[in-house]
């Protein structure tokens, strides 16, 4: 006797379908409706056990209900070789009025009381362009990544190398302070001695004379300006060296 056509309504009905990378668990979904007025049970069997766990991969559907039977393929390495082995059955029955062990029903079932279908296997690999595409933006990421890196390091290296630069310039300002405020006693004890030869020389002679006092004064009178003048050109030379430091 033929077995009977099965009562459950399966979708998707002939195909379960899995997305690669396998590297990874990667789950189809099957529905099992029951569209009866009687409860039936169910089985789900496979012949790869060891690459799937099916949860639930038995019980009984109610009368006019239906359930979500998760498919979850373990990750392996993809053999094309081996895709048309991969299969699944889907097994039913309706439940008996009298049942009370579910397992003591599926033993005791007679052929003609079960039902099954079967669905194979299709496994989808990513497109080779798809793959490409990932590829290349894998490369502008890691480039994106190095620029950025490259960029922090550079402003961290220069922040240090201005840091080091103004500090520079500080110390010489504070050398050159200090060199100013050297030049400007020596400037003021120059004008104290000339004022002390001046007093000197005109208190040894009283009458002028183009080899007197006064014109040994008026040589000192002018070796101190040209001193002082010297000193001064020096020192705002420095300092425009250093303001057109800090201007670049």
């Amino acid at each position: 006797m033929a077995r009977q056509e099965q009562v459950l309504l399966l979708e998707p009905q002939h195909e379960l379908k899995f997305r690669g990378p396998f590297t990874d668990v990667v789950t189809a979904t099957l529905k099992l409706a029951n569209p009866t007025d009687k409860n039936v049970c169910f089985k789900v069997k496979t012949t790869a056990p060891r690459r799937y766990c099916v949860r639930p991969n038995s019980g009984v559907i109610d009368a006019g209900t239906s359930i979500n039977v998760s498919v979850m393929l373990q990750p392996f390495d993809y053999d094309p070789n081996e895709k048309s082995k991969h299969k699944f059955m889907v097994q039913s029955m309706i439940v008996p009025a009298d049942m009370t062990d579910i397992e003591g029903v599926w033993k005791d079932a007679k052929p003609e009381e079960l039902m099954d279908s079967k669905l194979k296997c299709v496994f989808e690999l990513p497109a080779e362009n798809e793959k490409t595409h990932d590829v290349d933006t894998n490369k502008v990421l890691s480039s994106s990544l190095l620029k950025s890196e490259s960029s922090t390091l550079s402003k961290s290296a220069s922040s240090s190398l201005d840091d080091g630069e103004v500090k520079k310039i500080m110390e010489e300002c504070k050398r050159l302070q200090t060199e100013v405020q050297r030049l400007r006693e020596e400037n003021k004890q120059i004008k104290e001695d000339d004022g002390l030869r001046m007093r000197k020389a005109t208190s040894m002679s009283a009458a002028p004379s183009p080899f007197s006092s006064s014109a040994r004064g008026s040589g000192l009178k002018e070796e101190g300006p040209n001193t002082r003048a010297l000193a001064l050109c020096v020192v705002f030379f420095v300092i425009g060296v250093i303001i057109g430091k800090l201007l670049l």
